[in-house]
Order: structure tokens, then C-alpha cells, then sequence
């Protein structure tokens, strides 16, 4: 495992909470896994999650149970090429895709534009023109 494995994986369960509007005693609360933990983890000092862990966190934060595995360093059976990129609703992405789309959506919610359960707009008359 390279050395700053621990950390980009930290950021980017960091990315996905953000993403998901969520603090760490919200994640606390919906996963059972504790806040100082959970803060261990996104800062890099702790190097590799339980499985059961990142079970949890990939529920919550709706992202491939597999993905979070292989990021945080665990084996994960590879597929023919072990290269594919991940199959989404939106098809197939690669991973810098992922991060685009995450920053993207991070952006949005940050102006008001868009969270879980919310439309962007009451009723077509609303939409700008």
C-alpha cells in the first residue's frame, strides 16, 4: 500500500460526506461508527477501515461497497482487465470522472441548487428563461 494511500482515501470519503451534506455526528448517527473514528479516518491516521466499516459508510453514502474496498486498500476481485471503469446510472466513468462529478455536485447543493429529495424547481414556470 503506497503511503498516502490512507490520506486520498480520507479525502475522499471526506468528498462523499460533504457531497452528501453531512456532518461527522450525522454519519455517527446513521452508521454507529463513531465521529472521532470517522475523523481518524478522513485525516489518514487510521490506514485501512474494516470491511464492516466501509459496508456502512458505502450504504450511506450510496456509493459501490467494492469501490471504497479497493480505495482503502483491501483486495477486491478485479474484473477481466482490472481497469474497467465503474458502471453508474450514467454508464461507465472512470475514476476522474467520479471526482469531477462529486466536486460538480458538491457545488451545486453549495448554492442552494440541489440536495437529495429536492427539485431544482417548483413548477416549469419558475425556471429561468
Amino acid at each position: 500500500m503506497a503511503s498516502d494511500q490512507p490520506r486520498q482515501f480520507g479525502e475522499y470519503l471526506r468528498s462523499l460526506r460533504s457531497t452528501s451534506k453531512l456532518s461527522l455526528r450525522d454519519v455517527e448517527g446513521q452508521t454507529g461508527v463513531s465521529n472521532a473514528f470517522l475523523s481518524q479516518i478522513e485525516s489518514g491516521k487510521v490506514k485501512k477501515p474494516s470491511p464492516t466499516m466501509l459496508d456502512k459508510l458505502a450504504r450511506l453514502y450510496r456509493v459501490p461497497y467494492a469501490t471504497l474496498m479497493e480505495r482503502a486498500g483491501h483486495p477486491v476481485p478485479k474484473t477481466s482487465s482490472g481497469t474497467e471503469p465503474q458502471k453508474t446510472p450514467l454508464g461507465p466513468i472512470s475514476r476522474r470522472e467520479e471526482q469531477a462529478l462529486l466536486a460538480y455536485l458538491a457545488f451545486l447543493r453549495s448554492q442552494g441548487g440541489t440536495r437529495p429529495g429536492k427539485r431544482l424547481y417548483r413548477s416549469r414556470k419558475e425556471k429561468p428563461t
